[in-house]
């Protein structure tokens, strides 16, 4: 029987990793409290300029503040979405804190998943080189790629050139974009596209397939700054600028 969403993977082994990547989603949300969401030091200048500049009001700024702190928290989960979806192609598995992201089953390839190209400095780049060079000189008949989900062209290339004044290349060593990777696994050269194509229905059905929890503490951060700001008349800017900077000089004033 022909599969729901893609060819390359069941249509239960993608449910389940968007149900994964669901509850990490949930997660992000439910665990952001007011003190969660000052622990990296709130930018209270730079909001003040976002509220006048773009014309905002400042419930309006902390929401999407607040969502920002969220999406910085999901990136990874997304990477290991991409994971998971490819570790279940048939042959190829995903590491579990084994140093590669996805191998062959037969050891034939080896992988390390980014979800966008620009997310390594020097530093991350060459030392994933070398991780990756490593595994090719361990298993002498292994390709071993550096995998950019979401890069600037479509390729799949020798990995070469120069990282922190040192020059690098290895014969089995690759640098590859999203597409090519997933249809080098897959053997379908649409994979990525069936995947983008199907992801709405893949989602719309495990949404319907679940029941609506009526204790869904979703981020609790804006209605706890809320509470104060009824408590001390401050604004909601000056509430959070008191909380995270009272210890300054002169802020006590606030």
């Amino acid at each position: 029987m022909k599969n729901k969403y893609v060819d390359f993977i069941s249509d239960e082994h993608f449910l389940e990793c968007v149900a994964n990547l669901h509850k990490a989603y949930t997660k992000a949300k439910n665990n952001l409290t007011k003190k969660s969401f000052y622990s990296n030091k709130v930018d209270t200048i730079k909001l003040t300029f976002d509220s006048k500049f773009n014309n905002i009001d400042e419930e309006s700024l902390i929401k999407g503040e607040i969502l920002r702190q969220i999406d910085k928290s999901i990136n990874n989960s997304i990477g290991t979405f991409h994971e998971q979806i490819l570790g279940g192609i048939k042959g190829f598995e995903v590491g579990k804190l084994s140093g590669f992201d996805i191998k062959a089953n037969d050891d034939s390839l080896f992988a390390d998943i980014k979800n966008k190209h620009n997310t390594m400095n020097s530093s991350s780049a060459e030392a994933l080189f070398q991780k990756l060079a490593r595994y090719a000189d361990t298993y002498k008949k292994a390709k071993c790629y550096w995998v950019q989900i979401l890069a600037k062209n479509s390729f799949c290339d020798l990995w070469h050139g120069e990282i922190n004044g040192k020059e690098y290349s290895h014969s089995r060593v690759y640098k590859i974009s999203g597409d090519e990777f997933y249809a080098l696994l897959s053997g379908q050269k649409d994979a990525f596209f069936q995947l983008y194509k199907k992801l709405p229905l893949a989602i719309n059905d495990y949404l319907k397939s679940i029941e609506k929890s009526s204790a869904n503490n979703e981020n609790s951060a804006l209605e706890e700054i809320n509470k104060e700001t009824k408590k001390t008349q401050r604004t909601i800017l000056d509430q959070i600028t008191f909380e995270n900077y009272s210890f300054y000089l002169g802020f006590d004033k606030l």
